[in-house]
């Protein structure tokens, strides 16, 4: 599907929703099959977009497993290293939106699967991990995202992938969702990049 808009440059849809809820449902496949003990998992998604993501692949893994894992938030506005630059705010972030952790269980002893919409340039994920430390020690740390665009800035490598999508850098990936969008699909957009996850 091919759309202009005047606000936006072209813009290329990856995944309809058909192929939305076909990722989904193998990333809650691969969740089960490499984690033996679904008792002791919990999937913690980053907000914004990675909350809902979490919350659906939860309810995935519980219908296929019989086992309702864990379900956490985490918030990483205090982690980001680019919210400061020089003693002035960056432009991509010049102030961040606090929405709260939270973790209504022990990490210890747990495998704790971060769940985002995008992996792009690793420091959204950084600053995740960081931010789930404060709150204990799981045993394990694995990353689990709907896109991969590529560009990495840090030696961050997802454990579950939903899309690998190779991007230019003035390219962005929207992930839009049913609970926030009204429908769930993923769209390449043109020139129109934005240097964050």
């Amino acid at each position: 599907m091919q759309t202009d808009s005047p606000s936006r440059g072209r813009a290329r849809e990856i995944l309809d929703e058909d192929a939305f809820g076909r990722t989904l449902a193998r990333l809650a496949h691969e969740l089960i099959e490499r984690n033996d003990d679904v008792p002791r998992l919990a999937l913690v998604g980053i907000h914004t977009r990675g909350v809902p993501l979490a919350r659906r692949l939860q309810a995935l893994v519980a219908e296929r497993s019989g086992v309702e894992p864990a379900l956490g938030a985490v918030d990483i506005s205090f982690h980001r290293d680019d919210v400061l630059v020089r003693g002035r705010a960056a432009p991509l972030h010049p102030q961040p939106v606090v929405r709260g952790t939270e973790l209504d269980f022990a990490l210890e002893g747990r495998t704790c699967v971060l769940v985002d919409d995008v992996l792009f340039t690793g420091r959204t994920i950084r600053a995740a991990i960081d931010a789930l430390l404060d709150f204990g020690r799981p045993d394990r740390v694995q990353l689990a995202v709907l896109v991969d665009r590529g560009h990495r800035e840090l030696p961050i490598r997802p454990d579950y992938v939903g899309k690998n999508l190779p991007t230019a850098l003035d390219e962005r990936v929207r992930v839009e969702l049913d609970e926030i969008d009204g429908r769930d699909r993923v769209v390449l957009e043109q020139g129109e990049g934005e240097h964050h996850g």
